[in-house]
């Protein structure tokens, strides 16, 4: 059904939520839309409170034990009534540690988010950032509540599996790697549209022989809205004693893929200079390492913190003279860590240590936000750190154009303009 968004006809037409007044004389078309995003991410909230405030029922699926960095996931009274958010739980700990726990754990979250998404009949089922054989039960349940399925395509996990599954394990990585590499292929060419986050994507989809007529490249943005500029003092900052300091700050997962050795190098190179601070603010496994490792050691210029809310991001943000971002080189060229891109929000400089091919390097590049150095190299990343230390003039031109990019590229109004049309043709595919 098209709906012609107006006043009066908003305004009286029983059970109607209102439209914002922004799309007021825009022609949609109302849907029932779940948009599941695994890990929560921020940027994923944006776009469904986007959607809600066009008219559209949306419901905002996520994993409520992923350890990672979350969005706004509960309701703010500006929310429209047409946005609800639902976690899916599992009712025990993930671990991503042991390999069978963790499949298992997949399954289980598949089952129950594909009953939760079926119950909720949507129109159309945006996931991503979802383990595959989770993913192929939301796309089986989608199916039984006849909505269309977008494949929202954050990285290539059967690539990305395969690779680190055959140097873990040479003769059964190879095999599972194989499974999961056409078990990734079989739920692309039988998605209804494809979200690919990067014009790069595409030689990876045709390596996985699917055609890429139905896919859509819309990258992936930093949530500006939630992050306006705030004070290098702020009341976080004053609060956890950084106001007078000079902060290195990482925030974020820090897991199998982010190396905590270049944090603690950093550590190491400052620890002479009672101004500086290395900031982590995060969770993970590799997080757990670094923080025994300097209780045991007493490195007193190491600051270890819990992830933080979304309400207090912006700040904690703001905090940092320097913002840090990791990959390993395992980590496949494809991705690009969410926390890059709202560090850029942030209008603070960025030093990257990332594979060099990693699409990461890529937007940072283009931004002209930060340095970046290849992953591994140690002495090259303290170096670096060490000139932007020695650079304020620099530090903030790059912190200028970092968002200045922001502003320029995570434009939520034009991005769910490219949602909707995506939706529109995946449901009429369907």
């Amino acid at each position: 059904m098209v709906q012609i968004s107006t006043v009066e006809s908003a305004a009286t037409r029983a059970g109607a939520t209102i439209v914002d007044a922004r799309y007021m004389q825009r022609p949609i078309r109302s849907q029932r839309i779940a948009v599941h995003d695994y890990c929560g991410h921020p940027f994923q909230f944006e776009l469904s409170r986007e959607l809600a405030r066009r008219g559209h029922d949306v419901r905002h699926f996520f994993f409520a034990e992923d350890a990672g960095p979350k969005g706004a996931t509960q309701r703010s009274p500006d929310d429209p009534d047409s946005f609800s958010v639902e976690p899916i739980s599992i009712g025990r700990a993930y671990s991503k540690s042991n390999l069978i726990q963790r499949r298992q754990a997949d399954l289980l979250y598949g089952r129950l988010a594909g009953a939760k998404i079926e119950s909720f009949s949507p129109d159309v089922t945006i996931s991503g950032n979802t383990p595959l054989e989770a993913q192929a039960s939301i796309l089986r349940s989608a199916r039984r509540a006849d909505s269309a399925f977008v494949f929202w395509m954050q990285d290539f996990y059967s690539l990305a599996a395969a690779h680190i599954l055959r140097r873990k394990v040479p003769v059964l990585g190879h095999m599972v790697g194989a499974y999961y590499k056409h078990l990734e292929a079989s739920l692309l060419r039988r998605s209804d549209g494809i979200v690919l986050i990067s014009d790069d994507f595409k030689q990876a989809l045709h390596s996985l022989s699917v055609a890429d007529d139905k896919s859509e490249v819309i990258p992936n943005w930093g949530a500006l809205d939630q992050l306006p500029m705030r004070s290098r003092n702020n009341r976080w900052a004053r609060e956890h004693g950084l106001e007078d300091k000079f902060v290195f700050l990482y925030s974020g997962t820090l897991a199998l893929k982010h190396n905590p050795d270049l944090l603690w190098a950093l550590a190491k190179s400052f620890e002479h200079d009672p101004d500086v601070a290395i900031v982590v603010v995060g969770a993970g496994v590799s997080y757990d390492a670094l923080k025994a490792r300097a209780e045991a050691e007493g490195q007193s210029n190491l600051v270890l913190l819990p992830l933080q809310p979304m309400e207090v991001f912006a700040d904690v943000l703001a905090s940092a003279d320097i913002l840090v971002a990791l990959l390993e080189s395992d980590a496949g060229p494809f991705s690009v860590p969410s926390k890059v891109l709202n560090y850029l929000c942030a209008g603070r400089p960025i030093l990257l240590s990332a594979p060099t091919d990693n699409l990461s390097v890529k937007v940072l590049s283009r931004a002209a936000a930060g340095e970046c150095v290849p992953a591994g190299h140690r002495d090259a990343f303290v170096a670096a750190a060490q000139c932007l230390r020695d650079a304020p003039e620099k530090r903030v031109k790059l912190g200028e154009a970092a968002r200045a990019y922001a502003e320029g590229s995570f434009d939520i109004s034009a991005i769910a303009d490219r949602f909707e049309s995506l939706f529109e043709s995946a449901v009429a595919r369907a």
